[in-house]
């Protein structure tokens, strides 16, 4: 029973619509009529600028990173290593999948990169550093978020296969998830990456109410 209420715990925890939240309040809009459509933080970098794209991401990584760790709150996950690892990507699946389907935001979220993010860190903090570094390497230079988010991605399974090559087939297979969740849930972007017509974000530029009504 107390498992169950940690999962339900752990949804309302990835509901919560950042982007939704921060356009509204600050910006008052509804980021999900600008740009791409999407409530999440490669949309957030679009369309609300650096700062809040920034401030966005944070707080959805840091979403992943509470959820994950809702385990603490059950004695017996803190000294059976492979039983924790399990419930700890429940949680964690079950936090990104309230990012997509957010309660709050009318069950319309973002992709869940960012929470997913936050859960790896939880579960494995060093593999998902070194995606971190991926992602801000790529999105420096490409400034196309959507690419970076894949390829820290791809990076997370590559990591965990075959440079750290992890034994437990649980985490294997997470990181095979993790991969395909962030391709699949890019399609559009991919096509519009080969069309050339995917939308860079603007690094180190703010966005204000008015150029934005």
């Amino acid at each position: 029973m107390t498992e169950i209420v940690l999962i339900i715990l752990a949804y309302i925890i990835g509901s919560i619509p950042t982007a939704v939240w921060v356009s509204k309040s600050v910006f008052g809009i509804d980021i999900r009529d600008y740009g791409s459509g999407n409530a999440g933080a490669t949309n957030s970098f679009r369309v609300l600028g650096t700062k809040w794209g920034s401030f966005v991401m944070l707080v959805d990584v840091t979403k992943g990173v509470i959820a994950t760790s809702l385990y603490i709150l059950i004695p017996y996950y803190l000294t059976n290593e492979l039983a924790r690892t399990n419930f700890m990507i429940a949680l964690g699946m079950v936090a990104v999948l309230g990012h997509i389907f957010p309660i709050f935001a009318n069950f319309k979220g973002g992709k869940g990169v960012a929470t997913l993010l936050g859960m790896a860190l939880a579960i494995q903090p060093v593999v998902a550093l070194l995606c971190l570094v991926v992602f801000l390497i790529t999105l420096l230079s490409t400034r196309f978020v959507s690419l970076s988010s894949m390829l820290a991605g791809v990076a997370f399974m590559v990591l965990i296969l075959f440079i750290f090559n992890e034994k437990e087939t649980i985490y294997r297979l997470f990181a095979i998830i993790v991969a395909m969740m962030v391709v699949v849930t890019h399609q559009k972007n991919i096509t519009r990456l080969i069309k050339g017509t995917e939308n860079k974000v603007p690094i180190f530029k703010n966005r204000n109410r008015r150029s934005l009504k």
